[in-house]
């Protein structure tokens, strides 16, 4: 009894998103959005899986594809990621959790509640101070900076892996809420961030197994996302309301990320730590060589590009080197 449990509550979850999206569709009359809005769909069903297979949202596909493919503003790209990872992402923690795929308890508590306050901060304050293509630069750059000490890391001396942040890293609470609300702030302007920046914080600094810190993040992301969903849906703040082609987007890409998202998640607990790693580094470069191609840099965008780049591989180096104290 206790294995059929976990095999089928999570399917029952995803048959549930689909019957409320099927009646909402028919009661609304909203079937012809797909007709001009297909292209969210496919977009999503590769989006939806990497988020749940690697620790970038479905957002950190949805947002480069949306502001450099397709010419849509940031913070409708924005929007559209949290609304969309409300779905994709809750639907792969449940299969996490379900399916008790392991994860660090710890980390979702005290980053949850960090990333909560940050995303409501960054989207109260912080994100009106981003202008459109400064935002689809420091998106693309910060993730680039990531990528790069991720692939550097991986030829340096590699020490045992954690698989639970234990004892030696019991002052971890101030470390664990700071990078949470720094995420929340990143994720209030580039619809993710909370689950990279955490992840970065598990995996260099507590020198947390990917395997772990990947599930980890994957909850978290779907957390914060909730929050910033119900923060735009609710109308807070002074930001204009989600616009209407946003919901049209979401409505055509809800029920496939609720089955991408848990295929991912499933998939990637069959992989290694080098599987995981290699992914993430093929999506940030295309992503990067994506922006460099569309984007019209000026000196003021190189710059920004260049500044985030390196203060963003600073950051992730000094997280490295200092949780060398934790190898042994």
């Amino acid at each position: 009894m206790t294995r059929w449990l976990p095999r089928h509550l999570d399917l029952f979850f995803i048959l549930s998103i689909w019957i409320l999206w099927a009646v909402a569709m028919f009661a609304g009359a909203r079937w012809s959005l797909f007709a001009d809005n297909w292209f969210m769909s496919v977009t999503m069903a590769f989006g939806s899986f990497v988020a749940g297979s690697t620790s970038q949202g479905g957002g950190a596909v949805a947002f480069p594809v949306m502001t450099l493919g397709f010419g849509i503003d940031p913070k409708g790209a924005r929007d559209f990621s949290l609304m969309i990872q409300s779905v994709g992402m809750s639907s792969a923690a449940v299969a996490i959790l379900w399916r008790r795929i392991p994860i660090e308890r710890r980390a979702l508590v005290l980053a949850g509640l960090g990333g909560a306050a940050g995303i409501i901060f960054g989207l109260a304050f912080v994100e009106r101070w981003f202008e459109s293509n400064p935002t689809k630069v420091f998106f693309v750059a910060l993730w680039m900076a990531f990528g790069f000490a991720l692939w550097r890391i991986e030829h340096l001396h590699r020490p045992v892996k954690r698989t639970q942040l234990g004892p030696a890293c019991s002052h971890s609470t101030g470390f664990l809420l700071a990078a949470g609300f720094a995420g929340g702030v990143v994720s209030a302007l580039l619809g993710s961030g909370l689950d990279i920046l955490v992840f970065a914080l598990l995996v260099l600094g507590f020198r947390l197994c990917e395997t772990v810190a990947t599930p980890t993040s994957v909850i978290l992301m779907a957390s914060n996302s909730l929050v910033g969903f119900g923060w735009r849906a609710l109308g807070w703040g002074d930001q204009p309301p989600i616009a209407v082609e946003t919901w049209g987007y979401w409505w055509v890409s809800a029920p496939i990320v609720a089955i991408g998202a848990p295929l991912g998640a499933r998939f990637i607990a069959e992989r290694g730590r080098h599987f995981i790693v290699n992914l993430l580094l093929v999506i940030i470069v295309l992503q990067f060589v994506t922006a460099l191609v569309i984007l019209p840099f000026d000196r003021a965008l190189t710059l920004l590009a260049v500044a985030t780049f390196g203060g963003g591989a600073g950051f992730f180096f000094f997280l490295w080197r200092w949780g060398q104290r934790f190898a042994e």
